[in-house]
């Protein structure tokens, strides 16, 4: 078990006055199986009356909005995690025959099987899927597969895409971030029929980290499946999701869960961000 503590900032500088915005922030974790929130907090500059609900994938979300001009908006979100490890496997689950039924027995799975304007997987990348699938003596095997061989084809590069990016733009230059990889593995999981799901949260880089020692971090992106009940795999680092994770949102891809949203009436915006973690247990 971790216990691992978390700071993102977050915001925007404008060129001028803003007379007014308008924002939803994503950026608490949720108690779930194989975490607890001990603590967590959202700190608004200018200050806000924030409202707070859990929305339609099960993530919470702090609304706000500012009506008086300023030049900056700034978060600081503040969280401190219990992290357990999850189960995992390949080895059990439903199989091929037993899938389809279940998959469309449920609103909530079916919406997780639909090609996303993010995630429509290259052609390629969907024969490959397929050919994997063909192979594979179940659905836990064919996505560990398939998400094994993203991870061995597109690079990871920071910069080389942006929060905009479609999969098949990754995948053409074979080069992306964590959104990118998590975007080709859903597209290549829905296309062998089983559902898939973005999931966004932290990844404490360091395994062997010092308690007390404090890491620069970053967002971070992985895939969940179902094949009888949801497992998460990190496609980027080739990993089982295990207590360096810890999970903020859940949707169809990277527009259902972005840390900070909004639309503002003023010039022009540059955003920055930053991330620490420490482990304290």
């Amino acid at each position: 078990m971790n216990r691992l503590r978390i700071r993102h900032r977050t915001g925007f500088h404008y060129a001028g006055d803003v007379s007014a915005s308008y924002n939803e922030a994503r950026m608490l974790p949720a108690s779930l199986e194989g975490q607890v929130v001990l603590f967590s907090h959202v700190a608004i500059t200018p200050p806000a009356v924030q409202h707070h609900y859990s929305d339609y994938w099960g993530t919470r979300v702090s609304a706000f909005e500012l009506l008086e001009p300023h030049r900056e908006l700034a978060l600081s979100a503040e969280s401190l995690v219990e992290v357990r490890s999850r189960p995992h496997g390949v080895n059990d689950g439903l199989s091929w025959d037993q899938l389809p039924r279940v998959a469309q027995s449920a609103v909530a799975l079916l919406e997780q099987t639909r090609h996303t304007k993010l995630a429509v997987p290259p052609e390629e990348v969907r024969e490959r899927a397929i050919a994997l699938a063909a192979g594979s003596t179940s659905p836990a095997a064919a996505a560990r597969a398939i998400s094994d061989l993203l991870h061995s084809e597109v690079e990871y590069m920071p910069g080389a895409t942006t929060v905009h990016s479609t999969a098949a733009e990754a995948w053409a230059h074979r080069k992306g971030v964590c959104q990118d990889i998590t975007h080709l593995a859903l597209g290549a999981l829905r296309s062998v029929g089983i559902p898939a799901r973005y999931v966004s949260g932290y990844l404490h880089p360091k395994p062997d980290a010092e308690i007390g020692e404090t890491i620069a971090g970053e967002s971070h992106a992985w895939v969940e499946w179902f094949d009888g009940s949801w497992r998460g795999y990190d496609p980027t680092n080739a990993i089982e999701i295990g207590d360096r994770h810890v999970i903020v949102g859940r949707g169809r891809d990277y527009t259902d869960v972005p840390p900070l949203r909004g639309v503002y009436a003023g010039p022009s915006s540059a955003l920055f961000v930053t991330v620490e973690i420490t482990r304290e247990a």
